[in-house]
Formats: C-alpha cells, structure tokens, sequence
C-alpha cells in the first residue's frame, strides 16, 4: 500500500453478532483482544502502554539510533510483544531485525505480524506449517483525515461508506482491513501492493470482511489466490482488523518475513 499520510502509514509504505462493533469493556490485557479476531494456531501477545523498563537486542537497538524516545519505547514494546508471542509457540527469544522493506525478520519457520497505535500495541505469530502469512494492524476510531479516504478506497467501497451504518468510522476501518492485507500479501507474493488493487467488502453482523485482490497472490495449492478472509473488532477507541492464510498442503518457503507499519 501507498503511504497516504505520515500520521496514518509507517508501512514502507468476530465474529458472532452485531454488537461487536461497538466499543467493549477493557479486558485484563490487550492479548485479550487481538486474540479474538485470531484464530486457533496463531499466538499473540499486546500491551496497552510502554514498558519502560523493556530492553532491545543491540542489533534492534542499532535500528532506532537517533529515534525519538517516543518512538523507542514503542518499538521496543512491540518486539517485547513478538517475543511474548514466540515464547507461546514454544520457540526460544531472540532479536527480530528488520529487511530492507522495514519488515520484520522472524525466526526460521515462523511467520508474523506486528501493529501498533496510540495505546495499543500487538503481535501476531504462527508456525509456518500452519499459516502462510498473517496480517494484523491497529487504528485509532477516528475519522480519516481530510483527503485520505480518496487515496485509499475504490468507487465501490466509497458508495458502501456512504450508507454504512453509524457508530463506528467505517472509513479508517478500511484503512486499517487494507493495512491487514498488505502485511498478509507481501511475504507471499515480494511485491508491492497499492490501495486501489484491494476492495473490500465489510459484513458488520458478522464483523468479517472479504478482500478482492485485483492483483492474484503467486500461485498457491495450484491456483492464484484472489480473495482473502478477514476480521475485525472495535474495543475502546481502537480498531482492530486480521487476516490470516492458512498453510493448507505444508508449504514451507524459505526467506519468508511480513510486514509491520514501522
């Protein structure tokens, strides 16, 4: 996807009933949340705030060199969520690095994704047996900014928003679904992704959503793979979207990574 704003892209750029669109009681942590939109197989970790006491390899620490404070704490939460995540899979700790497309480098056989907003940061991992490529991303459930929803939805999707019913911002959701899906496309197929070579279709009773890929992921289990599943959630101010593509014949590519929106 095509960075549409500083404020919104750092990418190089639910399931049962209507009410889970709407804003939830906080739970006990935020691996509480994200899980719900992931399924079995797929381990998670996140955090509401910064630990500050939260400590990076010296490789991840030499990536944020001259970084803000801010943003160092962030980083740094978000890979202690990846290791939190890894550590559920039953696999040892170890720095997660970043490739020359500000991906995030798992360990051999793993395969993941991390997010991160104001107040809510998370990750996503799964054995590669299992799961092809996961996709998860975080957004504040606010309006998009003036001049961004035209860069990021198609005719189709924009009609859709204009009806969609009120209480949630349907729009920075799409953000966010697209955002799933780029980070779920690029380990598989290497390749960029615009907005425009995504629609997606929202099913809020079910808080699923489907994406229409206009560019077919490389072939896989024999067929090029044009439509993604997803899901999605809105908890305390925070939308939450996922995408996961099951490993269903035990593919194993090597050099696989995914993409997080540094």
């Amino acid at each position: 996807m095509v960075p549409a704003s500083t404020e919104l892209v750092g990418q190089v750029a639910a399931r049962d009933d209507a009410s889970r669109t709407q804003p939830e009681s906080a739970p006990k942590s935020g691996s509480d949340v994200i899980e719900r939109i992931l399924p079995p197989g797929v381990a998670c970790s996140a955090s509401l705030s910064d630990d500050i006491s939260t400590s990076l390899y010296p490789g991840e620490a030499a990536l944020m060199r001259g970084a803000a404070e801010a943003r160092l704490r962030e980083f740094a939460t978000a890979r202690t969520c990846a290791r939190l995540a890894i550590a559920k899979l039953g696999l040892p700790a170890g720095p997660i690095l970043r490739g020359v497309w500000r991906e995030p480098i798992w360990p051999p056989g793993v395969v993941g994704s991390i997010t991160h907003c104001s107040g809510y940061r998370a990750a996503a991992v799964a054995k590669q047996r299992d799961v092809l490529s996961v996709g998860i991303d975080a957004e504040p459930d606010e309006q998009l900014p003036p001049g961004i929803l035209e860069l990021v939805a198609v005719a189709q999707e924009q009609a859709w928003l204009a009806s969609a019913r009120p209480g949630v911002h349907w729009d920075r959701l799409l953000f966010s679904a697209k955002e799933s899906v780029f980070k779920a496309w690029f380990p598989l197929a290497r390749a960029w992704l615009g907005f425009e070579q995504a629609v997606v279709t929202f099913h809020p009773t079910e808080c699923t959503f489907h994406v229409r890929l206009l560019v077919p992921l490389p072939v896989l289990f024999g067929v090029g793979l044009q439509i993604l599943t997803g899901r999605f959630l809105v908890w305390n101010g925070v939308l939450l979207t996922s995408i996961v593509v099951p490993n269903k014949e035990g593919v194993v590519s090597k050099g696989r990574v995914n993409d997080e929106s540094e």
